[in-house]
């Protein structure tokens, strides 16, 4: 009894350990099963049967649970799967009016992208017509000076400059035309004050030519004077005063234009801020046009004749220039005399400005190089340069004594300077071109030299405008004759080289010493041709700072002269033997003038041009070699002939020279040995050319 109240006791507390259990966080379960185990040693037991117990009685009911259930998840299921048929209908219809939608889309999107695109140009549009609003009355202020310049109007063009300058150009000044505008308003105004003073100094100008005319009146007026009593002035003082009213009405009428003139020119200045500069120039002008008045010129009068005085100061003038030009024909012999006719060599940026500063030379790819370098020409041509200025100096100091206009004093000058290189400077410079000392590179040096002193003409040019103050535009201005005075020397120092290459080559030529009976040749060119040869190849590297034509023509004709003397070796009237060997060998060196030839010594030769100046030797030289006397008696007169350049009597010549030579070296003492058909074909031969060179000469 007492173990079944112990188990009956148990049961409410495994009750309660279940429903803690079922009920607790699941980290709370240890002490609650602790406490099964600290219970009596059976309770383990009987708690794992009503644990047991427990689960069946849950089990049971999640069975109920899902056999109440079941109905519905099969009804899901089913739902679920017609669900399923429509949504797959439903993702086709959404993907399709998703594609329907999207190539709708595109459309809108190239529609909305014009419109962007429109739209942004609307935007650049206007601000390109605000901007040109702003910028407008800054071109048409602009276009307006222009024609204020164009139509000499140049007291309103400064007033508008003005106006350009503190008003419209603040407002443009981040525009690139605008920066080109203010730019160039300085040159405007440089080219205002340059006209404002051309236009004084021709007033001026004008004023003097009118100056004796104004002596003479004012001379009257005081002999008039002079000549009235008091008393008759007294009791004609009306009539007088009339009169010298219309005597000074000449003078005041000019005085009024000067005034006007004046004022107008002083304005312009005001406004360009050089008006001290052009007071004091009119103020030193006019004092100089007083002195003319109060001095007159002897041409003016006073009775006497004055044109023999006139004759003699031109005489005089004259006379000077001579006197001047022999001066100067010594100063440049000496300056030719002290030149080494080499580049000038600079070794730095000092060295280089002297030498600009004495000529105007302007190469860009000189000045890129690095120091050392050199310029083309050498130290005559700048010195030459100087004298000439000198000789405009001293030549103006005499002209300016005469009291002739601007325009005068000018046309002496370019005359004056003509004669002096048309004349000295010219045949100072044929003189040295035909000196024996003068050798092939001095003369490349020469050609060199006048083509830098004939492009300094216009600088002396320039220099006679700046001195004169006359345009060079002006009709009757006389131009230098610069192109023609150094063209004539470079065209006599072009034919120097020339002769002088033909002397050198005679000169090599000369040193030959064949032996023309011997058997075999050498197997080498002569010496002597392999020195000529190299001297042709060195010379024609200095001409490579000629004009093309020069070095082609020197070449050429230096491949012709060297031709024209190894065939006149040949065919010398002293010369009665020749053997094969002695051709052979012959046949060498002209091999190798070909090969010179081909190499193109000088550029610009087109094809095998140069290698022609020797196709008579080399077609007489094959025609011998060969032994192709058949081809070439056939073939005779015919264009397309293989020896067409071989003349027949070159041709029998040279087979007579080759038919005396002695046995022991002669081709034909075989044909006697061997075979006596073979001479007489050779007599044959001989025979054909004789004929030949009859017919030409009955032709002719």
């Amino acid at each position: 009894m007492a173990e079944s109240g112990e188990g009956l006791g148990t049961v409410p507390e495994h009750e309660r350990i279940l429903q803690e259990i079922e009920s607790t966080d699941t980290a709370c379960v240890g002490p609650t099963l602790r406490s099964v185990y600290d219970d009596q040693p059976n309770a383990h037991k009987k708690f794992m049967e009503k644990l047991d117990a427990c689960i069946r009685n849950h089990d049971k009911e999640i069975e109920k649970m899902c056999n109440f259930h079941h109905q519905g998840f099969v009804d899901a299921i089913t739902e679920l799967l017609k669900v399923r048929t429509d949504a797959e209908k439903l993702k086709v219809q959404v993907t399709d009016t998703n594609r329907r939608f999207q190539d709708a889309g595109k459309e809108v999107i190239v529609q909305t992208e014009d419109i962007i695109r429109c739209r942004i140009q609307q935007r650049n549009i206007t601000t390109v017509v605000e901007k040109l609003q702003l910028c407008l009355p800054v071109l048409e202020m602009y276009s307006k000076l222009k024609e204020q310049m164009s139509t000499k109007r140049y007291y309103s063009a400064l007033k508008t400059m003005e106006q350009l300058e503190n008003v419209y150009f603040p407002r443009v000044s981040q525009y690139r035309f605008c920066q080109l505008m203010i730019e160039n308003l300085p040159k405007l105004r440089e080219d205002i004050k340059e006209i404002s003073m051309s236009d004084l100094k021709d007033f001026l100008e004008s004023i003097r030519k009118h100056s004796d005319k104004i002596g003479e009146t004012a001379m009257k007026q005081a002999q008039q004077q002079k000549t009235f009593s008091v008393a008759l002035q007294k009791q004609n003082n009306v009539k007088f005063g009339k009169k010298m009213y219309i005597n000074d009405r000449i003078p005041e009428e000019r005085n009024e234009i000067v005034l006007k003139y004046t004022f107008e020119e002083e304005d312009e200045n005001e406004e360009e801020g050089d008006e001290e500069t052009f007071e004091n120039y009119y103020r030193k002008q006019r004092k100089k046009q007083a002195r003319l008045v109060l001095q007159p010129q002897s041409n003016m009068g006073y009775g006497f004749p004055v044109n023999r005085l006139f004759d003699l100061l031109f005489e005089i003038r004259d006379q000077y220039n001579e006197t001047l030009l022999k001066k100067w024909a010594g100063v440049f012999r000496d300056i030719f005399e002290e030149d080494n006719y080499s580049p000038i060599p600079v070794i730095n940026e000092e060295e280089y400005k002297i030498v600009i500063s004495k000529f105007p030379f302007q190469d860009p790819d000189l000045e890129k190089q690095s120091f050392p370098k050199k310029f083309p020409m050498s130290q005559s041509v700048p010195h030459i340069y100087i004298q000439v200025k000198e000789f405009i100096y001293a030549s103006l100091k005499f002209s300016e004594s005469l009291h002739r206009s601007s325009t005068e004093i000018d046309d002496m000058l370019r005359k004056s300077t003509n004669l002096l290189l048309t004349r000295t400077l010219n045949s100072c410079l044929l003189n040295l071109i035909r000196k024996p000392h003068i050798g092939l590179t001095e003369l490349v040096q020469i050609i060199i030299n006048t083509t830098h002193l004939e492009q300094a003409c216009k600088y002396l040019e320039d220099f006679i405008t700046n001195i004169t103050n006359i345009s060079q535009e002006t009709v009757h201005t006389t131009r230098l004759y610069g192109l023609s005075t150094f063209k004539d020397a470079r065209h006599a120092a072009e034919g120097e080289i020339y002769t002088k290459l033909n002397q050198k080559l005679d000169a090599f030529v000369q040193l030959a010493d064949y032996d023309w009976t011997m058997s075999e040749p050498d197997g080498r060119a002569s010496g002597y041709l392999m020195d000529l040869i190299n001297f042709l190849r060195s010379i024609f590297q200095v001409f490579t700072h000629l004009p093309g034509k020069v070095a082609q023509t020197a070449c050429m004709s230096a491949c012709q002269h060297l031709s024209t003397s190894l065939m006149q070796m040949l065919l010398d009237s002293e010369l009665k033997q020749i053997s094969m060997g002695a051709i052979q060998q012959f046949n060498l060196d002209v091999i190798q003038c070909e090969l010179f030839a081909s190499s193109e010594p000088v550029p610009g030769f087109q094809g095998d041009t140069l290698q022609l100046a020797f196709i008579d030797l080399r077609q007489l030289l094959d025609l011998f070699m060969v032994w192709d006397w058949s081809t070439y008696l056939a073939d005779y007169g015919q264009p397309a002939s293989k020896y067409l350049r071989v003349n027949p009597n070159t041709a029998l010549t040279l087979l007579e020279k080759m038919k005396d030579t002695s046995k022991k070296n002669n081709i034909f003492a075989q044909f006697r040995k061997n075979d006596r058909d073979k001479q007489k074909l050779i007599e044959t031969v001989m025979k054909q050319l004789r004929s030949l060179v009859n017919g030409m000469s009955h032709h002719t």
